[in-house]
């Protein structure tokens, strides 16, 4: 659990700021929306699956477009 200390004379928004980026950093947020309900075992193959796919297809695009400026 990420926690923040308040400084001395800190504006109370500061703070608040630092521990949200906190709580992003420790990726709070996506896993309490990944356990909001129950997800089938196929259905979290094909959403992981389904993920695995994009990030291959970006990297080859990514890897493709790389090679093709000749400027």
């Amino acid at each position: 659990m990420p926690s923040v200390r308040v400084r001395e004379n800190e504006h109370f928004d500061a703070a608040l700021r630092r521990f949200k980026r906190a709580c992003e950093k420790a990726g709070i947020l996506s896993e309490l929306r990944r356990r909001e309900y129950y997800e089938k075992p196929t259905q979290e193959r094909k959403r992981k699956k389904a993920a695995a796919v994009k990030r291959q297809m970006k990297k080859t695009s990514r890897d493709m477009n790389q090679r093709v400026r000749l400027y």
